[in-house]
């Protein structure tokens, strides 16, 4: 994902381009009782999480009156956020901060990139100020450095849910930074540290500052969402005269009592995450389980040290569904991992098929800076990583297709994020999270807005998308 100079740009992924007409409300400026404001462009890369902290970086930067600027040329500098998981991330992390500096000149770099300040110097010199994840003090710093602020901060000037760069009907619910495990093919330790996990009661506290404000779904995100709590030992703390424990489970009751819809990503698949579906049963939070399993051959994953008891992981959906039959799964899996042979890669197939993983996401493997698979024998030749990545995505479409079509005739909930100029409606349903899932198509509906949830009749399916109409 790439937001460009506060939401102007939205890039799905590599090969889909969407672009927006104008920036997000929630980013917009206001009038500054004729003070004249220094303006800061943003370009946010990266997932969800690092949007986030793109959101709390121009939350601080609107308390104090900086405005947000729409265009290189309106800015009197950039903020760079950046990107560093993958090589490929790294490389157009590089290629942002270049167009940056060509078309503004005043440049300032943040975010996992910034971990690496070698790097970015070495091929950008001219960058002002250099930064790691999730150093707001520092980064603004670096701007009062760069652009001193003009006057006191109106609190007025921001709203008590921050401001943010999602539309103002959704919004990412950041519980924890960084992460335990070791996976010999992540570098995310090492740029964002170990786990990190807020109280309880601040993350409730933002989640209900977001519903006051209009958010009707909650994207809960981490780097190891089931492990929220663990480094504090879930720990009890109170808001409002509650007690809320920092336990994934407790988190999941909490939020579901908001009466809005609460999707979970990043679970990494620990016991007891079983706890959390009769909630999903129950219609507290939403059907939907994002995974990253990475593999299915028990031999990759101790390489990748992951778990690798994928069999019992088969069974473990399957007694899911059977409590929550709505129960969908994503998951993202690598393929072309050191010493991956083809009868790894047929388990793979064969486990997609089997848990009929409901949405796939395909990464081919990356020789990535500072992974420890990096030096691993047995490196697979990028001809064969192509071919395998082709036809994993063959079976994702063949799943997902097959899975679509049992929706065809039911009457489900969606909420809407377009109404495009034809008056398509386009929207989501509870199994589909914005921007990585599918969407539903419904023909044109006089009154209705972006936002809205109602419910709709499914009456096609294609591999990806449904379509249906308005009850």
């Amino acid at each position: 994902m790439v937001i460009k100079l506060a939401f102007l740009r939205r890039i799905k992924n590599h090969a889909n381009h969407q672009y927006l007409p104008e920036m997000s409300q929630n980013a917009k400026s206001a009038p500054m009782n004729n003070v004249v404001s220094k303006k800061i462009g943003i370009v946010s890369l990266g997932c969800p999480k690092a949007l986030v902290d793109s959101e709390r970086i121009i939350t601080k930067l609107r308390a104090e009156g900086y405005e947000i600027s729409p265009d290189y040329q309106g800015a009197d500098a950039v903020l760079v956020n950046t990107c560093g998981f993958l090589d490929s991330a790294r490389a157009e992390s590089l290629d942002a901060i270049g167009e940056a500096i060509r078309e503004n000149g005043k440049v300032i770099v943040t975010g996992c990139l910034g971990a690496e300040p070698d790097v970015i110097m070495a091929e950008h010199p001219k960058v002002l100020a250099i930064t790691g994840p999730q150093q707001y003090e520092n980064v603004m710093a670096a701007i009062h450095d760069a652009l001193p602020p003009q006057h006191e901060p109106f609190q007025d000037l921001v709203p008590e849910s921050g401001i943010r760069l999602t539309p103002r009907h959704y919004a990412y619910l950041k519980i924890s930074e960084g992460c335990d495990n070791r996976c010999s093919f992540c570098i995310i330790p090492f740029l964002r540290g170990d786990l990190v996990s807020r109280p309880a009661n601040a993350v409730i506290a933002e989640a209900q500052n977001l519903v006051r404000a209009g958010v009707k779904e909650l994207l809960v995100v981490s780097q190891d969402t089931s492990a929220y709590g663990r480094d504090i030992k879930y720990a009890t703390s109170s808001f409002k005269g509650q007690e809320y424990r920092a336990k994934f489970y407790d988190l999941a009751v909490a939020l579901g009592e908001l009466g809005v819809w609460v999707r979970m990503h990043y679970v990494y698949p620990y016991p007891h995450v079983d706890e959390v579906i009769p909630l999903m049963a129950e219609g507290k939070i939403l059907p939907y389980l994002d995974i990253p399993f990475q593999h299915a051959s028990p031999n990759v994953l101790k390489r990748m040290v992951r778990p690798a008891n994928i069999e019992k992981q088969a069974e473990r959906i399957k007694k899911w569904r059977a409590i929550c039959p709505d129960l969908c799964i994503r998951s993202s899996f690598i393929v072309g991992f050191p010493g991956e042979t083809e009868e790894d890669f047929k388990q793979l197939i064969d486990f997609v098929y089997e848990a009929k993983i409901d949405r796939i996401g395909v990464f081919k493997y990356e020789n990535v800076v500072h992974a420890k698979s990096r030096e691993f024998e047995d490196q697979i030749p990028q001809e064969i990583i192509d071919d395998r990545w082709n036809r994993l995505m063959e079976v994702a479409q063949e799943v997902s297709a097959e899975r679509l079509a049992t929706k065809i005739g039911r009457e489900i909930d969606v909420i809407v994020d377009e109404i495009d100029e034809e008056g398509t409606i386009i929207a989501r349903t509870i199994w589909d999270a914005p921007e990585v899932d599918g969407n539903i198509f419904i023909d044109p509906i006089d009154g209705v807005k972006v936002g809205d949830v109602f419910k709709v009749k499914v009456e096609d399916a294609s591999e990806y998308d449904l379509f249906g109409s308005k009850i």
